[in-house]
């Protein structure tokens, strides 16, 4: 605010002095520090929070929607399909042959990205997985529950819960946890059926029941 005309040479020679001084009011801001994150960098962010809550398969399907995005380069594409395969064919990934595809992808469509080394290092130990699993389902000594978490582990989900419908199999908290969070199990009190008490993450206790897809 100006001062009164009174004090006009007064204000004159602070103005002056303000001039020949550092403008301590006025500072400029590191654009990085105020950048938006882009929607790459913000769904891998995401991602690994979820991994770390113990949330894998949500963090699967944070990256799949981000594969969608045709604004990606072709080396952040080729890296979320690695960082796919890698949670795909982890213990709580639940989808070893979707690991083993999007390794393959990656290695077909993105050979000249860094992620293509990467994913031919993984290719090996996926299909190796893959191949013991398969064993599993197949073999006439396995028991149904052993058949059951193989399924589920190769990422034959439905092929898991028909299994575990048909010969009243009940999966271990962590199944259950795992069929809720990739959507065949839901938290729905008007649901009907066999209900499956599940802890959550959280120390939260919910009685789940099979999606009604119909609705």
């Amino acid at each position: 605010m100006l001062r009164p005309l009174l004090f006009a040479a007064a204000s004159a020679l602070v103005l002056g002095a303000c001039a020949s001084a550092p403008d301590t009011a006025t500072t400029t801001t590191d654009p990085s520090e105020t950048a938006v994150p882009s929607e790459y960098k913000l769904a891998h962010d995401t991602a690994a929070e979820l991994v770390a809550a113990g949330n894998t398969p949500t963090a699967i399907q944070r990256l799949m929607q981000l594969v969608g995005d045709a604004s990606l380069t072709p080396d952040e594409r080729a890296e979320t399909l690695y960082k796919l395969g890698q949670l795909s064919g982890s213990p709580t990934g639940y989808n070893a042959e979707g690991a083993v595809e999007y390794f393959y992808e990656v290695l077909a469509d993105y050979a000249s990205t860094p992620a293509a080394p990467k994913a031919a290092a993984a290719l090996p130990g996926a299909e190796a997985a893959v191949a013991d699993y398969v064993a599993i389902v197949d073999s006439v000594d396995a028991t149904r529950t052993e058949q059951f978490q193989a399924l589920m582990n190769l990422g034959r989900h439905q092929a898991a819960i028909d299994l575990m419908v048909a010969n009243d199999i009940l999966p271990g908290n962590e199944d259950l946890l795992a069929m809720y969070q990739i959507g065949y199990l839901c938290d729905d009190s008007n649901l009907t059926g066999r209900a499956y008490s599940v802890t959550d993450r959280d120390g939260t206790v919910r009685n789940l029941r099979f999606c009604d897809f119909g609705k």
